[in-house]
C-alpha cells in the first residue's frame, strides 16, 4: 500500500533538494513523485545498509522542515520512520534519537518507542530532553527500566513530583545525587523526607540538598544537625551566597535545640537512688534498661548507664543530649550493653526526636563494627579529659 504524502503543502517540492548530499548517502530525488517511490521501496527494503541510508535521508528531511510541518505531516513521517527502524542497527537508532529529542513536533510514536528502548544510548537523549513524553510516560518508564534510564530522566529540565517520587524510591545513589542537583525537579513532602533519610549516609547528597531553596526548613535543620563538622563546612562553602544564610540559621537552630536539651534542669538523685535499690535486690539489668528506654524515663536511663559504665552522670547526660549517635554507641559497647537495648536508648533519648530508619541502621553498623576494647579506650579518654577540664575550671 503506498505511503501517503500530503499534496496540499509545497514543502516537499521546495525543500527536498535542501538535503542533497547532507548525510553522505547521495542526492535526494528531484521531486515528490520520486520521493514517494523511494519511501515505498524503502519500507520493503531487505538490505540493512539501504534501510539505514533511507532512514538518515528521511530524518534529514524531517529535521530540516520540522518548523513548518503540521501534526498530520509529522505523523506521516512517523509512519515512514517506524517502518524503517524495525530492522536497523543500534547505531542508527542512537543517531535518530539524538536528532528527534529536541524537536517539539517529533513523531510521537517514534519518541515513545525510542524512550522505552533497552539501550540507554538510544533512550537517553529522548528521556532527558523530549517534551513529547508525559508524566505518565515517565512514571511508567521509571517503574520498569534500570538505573541508566532513571538517571536520564533525572536530567530533564522539568520533572514533576509524581515522577521524582519514583526516582527517589527506585534510584541508586548516583541517580538521587543527580536528581537532587536538578533545580527543575519538584519533590513531594514524602520525596524530600526520603531524600533526607538517605542523606544521613551520603555526604554528597546532603550537600546537594542543603543548596535547594525548596527544602523544608525542618528537614534542613535535621540535615545540618546530623552532619559532621567537615560536611557542614562543605555545605556552607558550596552554597550560593543567597543560600548560606538559611544554612547558618538552620545550624544555629539545631545547636540551640541540642543546647536546650542539654541544659534542662534534671533531678538525677532520685534516679540514682532507684538504681541503687534495684541493684541491691537484683532487679537492675538490661531488661530494666529496656523498660526505662521504652518509657522515655530519661533520668533513669542516664543513671542506669552511669551505673553500667562507671562513668559520671554529667558525662552520660552530655552524650545523651547530642544529636549524633556516636557517643551513646561507644558508651553501650564499652558497658557490654547489647544492641536491642542500645537502639531503644537511641530512639527514646529525646522527647520529640525520632531516629529515621537510615539513622538507626547507620548506628547499628557502627555498633557492630566497634570492638569493646576500642570503646573502652574511648570512654577512658573522655573520663580523663573530663577530670582534667574540671581541675582546670576549679583551679586544683
Amino acid at each position: 500500500m503506498p505511503i501517503p504524502v500530503p499534496q496540499s503543502s509545497s514543502t516537499f517540492d521546495s525543500e527536498t533538494n535542501l538535503t542533497n548530499g547532507r548525510s553522505g548517502t547521495g542526492s535526494m530525488p528531484a521531486g515528490p513523485g520520486s520521493l514517494i517511490a523511494e519511501l515505498e521501496a524503502a519500507t520493503h527494503e531487505a538490505s540493512q545498509q539501504r534501510r539505514v541510508q533511507m532512514l538518515r535521508r528521511v530524518t534529514d528531511l524531517f529535521v530540516g522542515n520540522a518548523g513548518v510541518l503540521g501534526e498530520d505531516q509529522a505523523d506521516i513521517f512517523g509512519d515512514v520512520i517506524g517502518h524503517l527502524i524495525q530492522r536497523v542497527e543500534t547505531e542508527a537508532l542512537v543517531d535518530l534519537g539524538s536528532r528527534l529529542a529536541p524537536l517539539e513536533n517529533a513523531p510521537n510514536t517514534i519518541i515513545q518507542s525510542l524512550a522505552r528502548h533497552d539501550e540507554i544510548a538510544v533512550a537517553g537523549p529522548v528521556l532527558s530532553r523530549s517534551i513529547k513524553l508525559t508524566d505518565d510516560d515517565l512514571i511508567e518508564i521509571a517503574r520498569s527500566k534500570g538505573q541508566d534510564h532513571l538517571g536520564a530522566i533525572s536530567e530533564r529540565n522539568r520533572i514533576a513530583a509524581a515522577v521524582t517520587d519514583i526516582l527517589v524510591e527506585r534510584g541508586s545513589a548516583s541517580v538521587v545525587r543527580k536528581l537532587s542537583r536538578n533545580q527543575g525537579a519538584d519533590f513531594s513532602d514524602s520525596g524530600f523526607q526520603q531524600l533526607t533519610d538517605r542523606a544521613v549516609d551520603d555526604e554528597h547528597l546532603a550537600q546537594n540538598l542543603a543548596q535547594r531553596v525548596d527544602l523544608p526548613t525542618g528537614l534542613l535543620e535535621r540535615l545540618v544537625s546530623e552532619a559532621t563538622d567537615a560536611v557542614r563546612a562543605r555545605m556552607l562553602a558550596a552554597a550560593p551566597p543567597d543560600r548560606r544564610g538559611a544554612i547558618e540559621a538552620a545550624l544555629a537552630s539545631a545547636s540551640s535545640r541540642v543546647l536546650r536539651n542539654a541544659t534542662v534542669q534534671r533531678d538525677f538523685d532520685g534516679a540514682q537512688a532507684r538504681i541503687a535499690a534495684m541493684t541491691k535486690n537484683g532487679s537492675f539489668n538490661e531488661a530494666a534498661m529496656m523498660q526505662f528506654a521504652n518509657g522515655k524515663q530519661y533520668e533513669d536511663m542516664v543513671a542506669g548507664l552511669a551505673k553500667l559504665s562507671s562513668a559520671p552522670i554529667k558525662l552520660i547526660d552530655q552524650l545523651m543530649s547530642q544529636a549524633r549517635h556516636d557517643g551513646i554507641v561507644v558508651l553501650c559497647k564499652a558497658a557490654s550493653i547489647r544492641w536491642p537495648v542500645c537502639s531503644a536508648i537511641l530512639m527514646n533519648r529525646f522527647p520529640k526526636h525520632e531516629m529515621s530508619a537510615g539513622e538507626l541502621e547507620r548506628a547499628r553498623s557502627d555498633y557492630l563494627r566497634l570492638s569493646p576494647a576500642t570503646a573502652q579506650r574511648a570512654l577512658r579518654f573522655w573520663l580523663i579529659r573530663g577530670v582534667a577540664r574540671t581541675q582546670t575550671e576549679t583551679g586544683e
